[in-house]
Order: structure tokens, then C-alpha cells, then sequence
């Protein structure tokens, strides 16, 4: 299948199996959390030091790691695909109408009222941001926001690879959406944080795009087309890339472990925060997932476009929304734990996701010859 098709061959290779950091990026995650706690206990200077080497408010060693968090997702992505979007409109116009006019405002609602009304009485505290005394649980509630409005372009690739989805397709979706980031984030954002007594910055929340998303953005366009150029597909795909993802998982585990040396206090203190924070993230993915799955069932896509235009609605860009809470609220603040709690349940909610698409895939049409992986029960498909 993938000879007589080299755009199916690139996507093959873009997002053909969970690596071995990615398989057990959850495992990771509690490993950080207790390497943090115990660095934060044992040397709290440690993380105090790093995050006050900063320019313009931008800590350069979270920098330089949450570059290298983005940089190799980034350079995966072949954004010429997005024209192909005109030739096979629905599922792109979905995964847009979906990340950017429904996903943010049901956080919103999901947030407020676990966090900002049922949980409530279990968040007590506050915190210091900019100078002004923030609630605790309307510090979570920010953290949140910045996941939902970012939609996921690195794992869904995974994703749709494993639920025998068109990958071709879901690198467009991809593309678009990286694309449709970098002009509505920041606005988007800084409108939702507003309106949940958040004052943000207007100039701070676009230098953090532009540092978070542009910059790596700018810098994987032009040394993919560089790369391809001078040496070719080949060793970008089996050289280059090989090494380039571990890189990106380390520097996020690096991150995490900040992040927990400054919170190790409060999570020791109070673990049943996490749990909470957790509450309104799962339920907003199932729900996300659930009204993309139906809407594409009722535009009648073929599960091949249907499963990952759904998954990309589900899952989140957590390294985006790590990177502008570090950035907007400080590496200590209670909107950047909140947005490493979305670390934490992301992988096993979305492989769980994944296979409700697989056992479901019969309530819609089927083109498997659109598939890089081919699904078992549709051998016929492939004689």
C-alpha cells in the first residue's frame, strides 16, 4: 500500500508507533514527581536559582528546555499538506470548529464548576502572581484554559496511526491547527483568562507564543525543508528524527521535575489536589471526543478521517500550555501544575480513546486502503 503512495509512506513514519519514552510517558511523569518533590525538599534553592536566570520575565533554562520540548514536533510536520485540506474539507473544518469554538468554552464550564464550585472547599489558599494575591483553585482554573485551547499536533499522529485512521488526512489537520495556533492562542487566551479574573498582559501572553510556538514553529519549517533538501528524506526520517524525539521527552521530563520541586510542598501537604485538577480535565476529553465522534458520524466521514479528527479534539498540546502558564503565572504557580496534571492522564485516556474508535469503527463507512496500519477485520480491503 504505502509503495503506491508516498504520502502515506511519509505518514507512516511520522507517527508509527509510540516510542519507548512515549509508551510510558505516565510511568515518567510520576517518576518526576517524585524526583521534583524530593529535589524541592532536599535542595529548595535548586529550581529558585534556575527560574530567576530570566530575561523579560522569560526564564532562559525553561526556555531552552521547553524549545526542545516543541522544536521536534514541530520539524515533523509537513505543512504543505495543509493545501490538501481544499481537495477533503469536512474533517479539517470539524477539528477547527471544534478546537477553537466548543473546546475552550466547555473547559471553561468544566472548570468552573468542579473547581470554582464543587471542589471549592477542598482548594484552600492562595498564591502570589504578578504582585497580586490569586486564589488557589482560580490559579488551577487558568491552567485548564490553557489546556483547552490548545489543540494537540504531535501525539495525535500516534494516535490516528493506532486507530487505523488516514494519516495523510490527519497531517493536514495537524498542519492547520498548528497553523490556526499561532494567530488564535493568544488572543483566545487572554480573553478566557480575562473573563475568569485573570488580568494578563496583552504583550505577555504574544511574546510567549511567539518564544513557545513561533520560534520552534519558524525553526522545524526551515530545517525540514533545509534537511530534505540537502540530505534528503531518508536520513531525515531514520537519522535525524530517531534521535531528535527522545530529545523532546527529556527535556519535557527536565521541565516536569522543576515544576514539582517548586509544588512538592503543596502536593505533600495536600495530594488530593491532583485529583481534583484531574476531575474536570478527563471528563472535558471524553466529552470533546464524544460530541466530534457523533458530529462526524452525522457529516458521514469514513472512520478513517472520523477517528482522528475526533482524537485531535480530544487530546491537548500540553507542552504550549506548560511553556505560556510557566511564562504567564511563574514556574511555581498553581496554572503550571495544573497543565501537568494534563501530562499525567493524557496518555492513558487517549490510548483508552483509541480503542473505543477501533470497536466502533463498524457504525461508520469504511475505506481502509485510506489507512497506514491496517486494520485486521477489513482484510478484504487489501486483495
Amino acid at each position: 500500500m504505502s509503495a503506491k503512495n508516498p504520502q502515506l509512506r511519509t505518514a507512516v513514519k511520522a507517527g508509527s508507533s509510540l516510542s519507548f519514552f512515549e509508551r510510558y510517558l505516565t510511568v515518567w511523569v510520576f517518576l518526576c514527581i517524585f524526583t521534583g518533590i524530593s529535589l524541592g525538599r532536599l535542595f529548595p534553592g535548586i529550581a529558585v536559582t534556575l527560574d530567576a536566570m530570566s530575561v523579560y520575565q522569560v526564564s532562559i533554562p525553561i526556555a531552552v528546555c521547553l524549545f526542545f520540548m516543541m522544536y521536534p514536533i514541530m520539524v515533523k510536520i509537513d505543512f504543505t499538506q495543509a493545501a490538501n485540506a481544499i481537495r477533503t474539507p469536512k474533517p479539517v473544518i470539524l477539528t477547527l470548529v471544534v478546537n477553537w469554538l466548543i473546546k475552550p468554552f466547555t473547559m471553561v464550564a468544566f472548570s468552573q464548576f468542579f473547581l470554582g464550585w464543587l471542589f471549592r472547599p477542598l482548594i484552600i489558599g492562595t498564591e502570589i502572581i504578578r504582585g497580586t494575591e490569586v486564589a488557589l483553585y482560580n490559579s488551577y482554573i487558568a491552567g485548564t484554559i490553557l489546556l483547552g485551547i490548545a489543540p494537540c499536533t504531535a501525539m495525535v499522529l500516534m494516535w490516528g496511526y493506532l486507530s487505523y485512521g488516514n494519516q495523510g488526512h490527519t497531517l493536514v489537520m495537524v498542519a492547520v491547527n498548528s497553523l490556526a495556533m499561532l494567530f488564535l492562542y493568544a488572543p483566545l487566551g487572554r480573553w478566557l483568562l480575562a473573563a475568569n479574573d485573570l488580568a494578563v498582559p496583552w504583550q505577555t501572553i504574544v511574546l510567549s507564543v511567539l518564544i513557545y510556538v513561533g520560534l520552534p514553529l519558524l525553526a522545524g519549517m526551515y530545517s525540514r525543508y533545509w534537511i530534505l533538501r540537502n540530505k534528503g528524506e531518508e536520513w531525515f526520517e531514520r537519522r535525524f528524527l530517531k534521535y531528535l524525539s527522545p530529545i523532546a521527552i527529556s527535556a519535557l521530563l527536565i521541565t516536569l521535575i522543576l515544576l514539582f520541586a517548586f509544588k512538592g510542598e503543596l502536593i505533600v501537604n495536600n495530594p488530593l489536589h491532583i485529583l481534583v485538577i484531574a476531575v474536570p480535565l478527563f471528563i472535558q476529553t471524553n466529552f470533546i471526543f464524544l460530541i466530534s465522534y457523533v458530529a462526524a458520524l452525522k457529516l458521514k466521514l469514513t472512520y478513517e478521517d472520523a477517528a482522528p479528527a475526533a482524537l485531535i479534539g480530544a487530546s491537548n498540546h500540553f507542552e504550549v500550555a506548560i511553556a505560556t502558564a510557566v511564562m504567564l503565572f511563574g514556574l511555581n504557580s498553581g496554572a503550571a501544575l495544573a497543565t501537568v496534571v494534563g501530562v499525567l492522564i493524557e496518555v492513558p485516556v487517549m490510548l483508552m480513546l483509541v480503542e473505543v474508535c477501533k470497536r466502533t469503527a463498524a457504525w461508520f463507512p469504511r475505506e481502509p486502503e485510506k489507512a497506514t496500519l491496517r486494520d485486521p477485520r477489513c482484510v478484504s480491503a487489501y486483495k
